[in-house]
């Protein structure tokens, strides 16, 4: 049998948005590697007989190195399995996506890139806060929290990102007040709404509001965990009155598509 692998955005927090190509590769998994921010409910989803891999990543802490993830993924393809590797989000969104393609397109191995919904879009609007806002904000802008270096030597333009009408960092806790710093540092207003959004659509999600020059004293008092979303811009001024997303209501275990 020839393997295949599928590179799958399992979309973030709650199981039932990943999309449905994605939902039916995962039922035909001989193998899944799967992320540590993915819904734990959608391994229930892979067949019994799928081997399940755990290859997450935390701030400070791979249980398996890059390498070695993408060393497994193309093994388990060679030896005839059909492997979904199963990311949280979007897989072409600072998700290490090109390094595992482009081992699989090396080892002359057929993949197929399945997309996801991205937290980048998706936490916002759990949020009550839609990227673009007609005649006040037009386009938006999306980066690594990363990019906040300690001595911020990083590869970016701040006066741009500064500029950009909304501005969306995700991985954004650790940094948090560098990157606020940097951006008003940058031009930015102080008083610019921003929101931060932790484990966003899911059941534990929190929203903190503040203006970008108070955001970071807000979270050192709250300290809402990881992972957590930062939208910079008018459009966080929303939050309140476009708020429609009930955590509480959140079910634990939500149906998926029966029929697939």
């Amino acid at each position: 049998m020839t393997g295949k692998a599928y590179l799958v955005g399992a979309g973030p927090g709650r199981a039932d948005l990943i999309t449905v190509r994605g939902l039916a590769v995962l039922r035909q998994a001989d193998a899944v590697l799967y992320d540590r921010l993915i819904a734990a409910s959608l391994l229930d989803e892979a067949p019994p007989h799928a081997e399940r891999i755990f290859v997450g990543k935390r701030p400070g802490h791979h249980s398996v190195r890059q390498d070695g993830i993408t060393e497994t993924l193309v093994r388990l393809v060679r030896a005839g399995l059909q492997v979904v590797r199963l990311k949280g989000g979007d897989p072409g969104v600072f998700a290490h996506l090109t390094e595992e393609a482009a081992a699989l397109a090396a080892a002359g191995l057929p993949f197929e890139i399945v997309p996801g919904v991205s937290s980048a879009l998706a936490v916002p609007l759990h949020a009550g806060i839609p990227l673009t806002w007609r005649g006040v904000a037009s386009a938006f802008t999306v980066v690594s929290g990363h990019e906040a270096t300690p001595h911020g030597c990083s590869g970016i333009s701040w006066a741009l990102l500064a500029a950009s009408p909304t501005l969306v960092v995700l991985m954004a806790l650790e940094r948090l007040a560098q990157v606020c710093t940097y951006l008003i540092a940058a031009g930015r207003n102080p008083d610019t709404p921003a929101a931060l959004i932790s484990r966003g659509a899911s059941a534990d999600q929190r929203v903190l509001r503040a203006t970008l020059a108070a955001l970071p004293d807000r979270q050192q008092a709250a300290q809402l965990p990881p992972p957590a979303v930062l939208v910079v811009g008018e459009v966080a001024s929303l939050a309140d009155t476009l708020a429609w997303y009930d955590p509480a209501q959140f079910p634990a275990n939500p149906m998926l598509w029966d029929d697939l």
